[in-house]
């Protein structure tokens, strides 16, 4: 089973303030769990969100390498 988190362990977790979860979970872009009237975000659904989001570094050729034209 994943281990569910605090909205407070998910924005240190994320370097964020609450806030910033609290609006992942108000718009369902992250997966959530409601205990009573308690919100857990799993573990796991942490790690996809920062995958999915992650932006990969643009490779730039060296300029000595390019044709005039």
């Amino acid at each position: 089973m994943d281990r569910l988190l605090t909205v407070q362990q998910v924005a240190e977790a994320l370097g964020t303030g609450v806030r910033f979860p609290r609006r992942l979970i108000e718009e369902r872009r992250i997966t959530f769990v409601k205990v009573g009237r308690h919100v857990r975000i799993p573990e796991s659904a942490v790690e996809a969100y920062v995958t999915a989001h992650t932006v990969e570094p643009v490779v730039l050729r060296p300029a000595n390498l390019r044709r005039a034209a």
